[in-house]
């Protein structure tokens, strides 16, 4: 075998982390401009500039999301498990909602009539906004514990229900998570559009970096002061063959904070988070698109490691039992199953991004309302 157990472990938090972020980077600025279209759009042509602004590459980027949620349930089977039982409606809520991405793609200019393209202009919006929202007051209840526990015989029980993760911290973490993406989405617009739209989307990146700005900051005061987090007392050694209730778990307050106080370098990630937003909205402001959507990029990425450092070696805590918690060292497949993911991604990842960039390169320029009309039926 080419890597031990237990670095295979920490291989593989990285890459899902890594996975996450190429989902948020791409199919993330998808859901943002999908959340925008409503109201950037005042009219029916504007609109479909909105749309085909992503509409020949958000199939491929809705890749990701798959991707991502198929890498947790082969390396982390326990944790996939878990979180379709504690955020069962949650997650129907929002597969529902991505549902009406590509009906309201494939259908809504085949008829005329405003009142059939309004409905799915809104279906679109759900599509983007429900899945951004949910997608940090997921993010935020990890944070704060979920209620399950195990039995002996590792079966879950769950003792919460939806309304619970609708919580002040969570939302709180839902308003970054929206924010960040509305963010993306409308950077991404002023990259394919221009003239008027492009403005309105200046300015949609203006308020949203400072909403984004303002909400990420107060949660990492909330998280230092006011949310108590998790730590490992005992456990056995973290390259054995373990269950999770092999090891002691304890709350305090301050928690999460162990690994930054630690390791003062893993700070980078929420400076990288904070500054990432600061550049954009500069970039944006002077029209430096390119630069303003990879300094977004990094935002997403900071914004995604910092939770993902703060958590280590957590992955889904337990409020009601907190040695119930799952972590990388006890919530993974076998050793075998890694390794074998693991060349999966060393052979195909760079395969996928390459084809990606590609893709972009062909698919790069302006969308404007000359070219919806002089293209009217080879359009969304």
């Amino acid at each position: 075998m080419l890597f031990d157990y237990e670095t295979l472990k920490l291989i593989w938090w990285l890459f899902v982390g890594v996975l996450l972020v190429g989902f948020a980077v791409t199919d993330g600025f998808d859901l943002g401009v999908g959340a925008l279209l409503p109201f950037l759009g005042k009219n029916d042509e504007e609109r479909r500039v909105i749309i085909n602004s992503v509409g020949a590459t958000w199939e491929g980027n809705q890749v990701w999301f798959v991707t991502a949620g198929g890498a947790i349930f082969a390396a982390w089977p326990i944790v996939y498990a878990t979180a379709f039982s504690g955020f069962y409606i949650a997650l129907m809520l929002t597969l529902f909602a991505l549902f009406f991405r590509p009906v309201g793609f494939d259908y809504r200019s085949k008829v005329a009539d405003p009142r059939w393209r309004s409905v799915w202009d809104w279906g679109l919006f759900a599509g983007g906004f429900v899945p951004a929202l949910i997608f940090g007051v997921a993010f935020g209840n990890l944070l704060q514990g979920v209620p399950f526990s195990f039995d002996n015989d590792l079966r879950v029980t769950y003792s919460g229900n939806f309304w619970q993760l609708l919580n002040p911290f969570g939302l709180l973490a839902g308003t970054v998570s929206l924010a960040m993406l509305l963010m993306h989405g409308s950077i991404y617009l002023q990259i394919r559009t221009e003239g008027v739209i492009a403005a309105r989307a200046r300015f949609v990146t203006r308020v949203t970096g400072a909403v984004f700005i303002l909400a990420f900051v107060l949660a990492g005061v909330w998280i230092m002061r006011g949310i108590e987090g998790y730590r490992i007392v005992t456990m056995l050694p973290a390259d054995a063959v373990s269950t999770p209730l092999d090891k002691v778990v304890e709350k305090a307050a301050g928690a999460w904070m162990d690994n930054y106080s630690g390791h003062h370098w893993l700070w980078l990630a929420p400076l990288l988070a904070i500054v990432g937003a600061l550049l954009a909205i500069v970039a944006s402001g002077t029209k430096k698109t390119i630069a303003a959507f990879i300094s977004s990029s990094v935002m997403i990425a900071g914004v995604i490691f910092t939770a993902g450092i703060a958590m280590f070696p957590f992955i889904m805590p337990s409020s009601t039992d907190p040695g119930s918690s799952l972590t990388i060292w006890d919530a993974v497949s076998s050793h075998k199953t890694l390794q074998i993911m693991f060349w999966v991604v060393v052979i195909f990842l760079p395969i996928v991004l390459a084809y990606t960039s590609w893709v972009y390169r062909v698919l790069r320029g302006k969308i404007t309302v000359e070219s919806i009309r002089a293209n009217e039926h080879n359009v969304y």
